[in-house]
């Protein structure tokens, strides 16, 4: 697996997380990446999504076919 490094990523939670704070975290500030990541585990392992596969599931959930 290749390492990326890139300038500081800014995570933001969804304004609908539950108040335990559990919630996925997205970093849409990095050139041709989208990062997602698990907002209890902020060292943990990211995903990362070209904007074409991220366009596509975001529709996805609000058409609520996932």
């Amino acid at each position: 697996m290749e390492e990326i490094h890139v300038a500081p990523v800014i995570w933001r939670k969804s304004t609908r997380s539950n108040g335990s704070g559990d919630c996925v975290e997205v970093a849409d500030n990095v050139p041709g990446l989208v990062g997602l990541r698990d907002s209890k585990d902020p060292t943990g392992p990211v995903l990362m999504f070209g904007p074409t596969a991220w366009s596509t599931f975001v529709a996805s959930v609000k058409q609520g076919a996932l």
